[in-house]
């Protein structure tokens, strides 16, 4: 395995992560922007508040995205089985 090899099994590791975890992060994101701004709106300053939606949006988006999310890392999984295999 040479020094290319090992850096783009590295760069396809991270970008399989940022694939994987990017919908779950932006909807926290959001989340946290939307109440952030209702809160800055109303002037309610519960710190507790943003937590159970978050919770709940991110879980729920974790639900819908997990097929997604397991073809993704299955096929990198798969990709670095076949390159094990080959490689000796």
């Amino acid at each position: 395995m040479n020094d290319a090899l090992v850096l783009d099994v590295a760069r396809e590791g991270l970008w399989v992560l940022i694939l994987i975890s990017s919908p779950m992060m932006v909807t926290g994101l959001v989340v946290g922007v939307v109440i952030a701004l209702f809160q800055a709106l109303t002037q309610i300053q519960e710190m507790t508040l943003v937590f159970v939606p978050k919770i709940i949006a991110i879980f729920a988006v974790m639900m819908i995205a997990l097929p997604f999310m397991g073809s993704t890392l299955g096929a990198y999984f798969q990709r670095m089985a076949d390159l094990i295999v080959a490689s000796g």
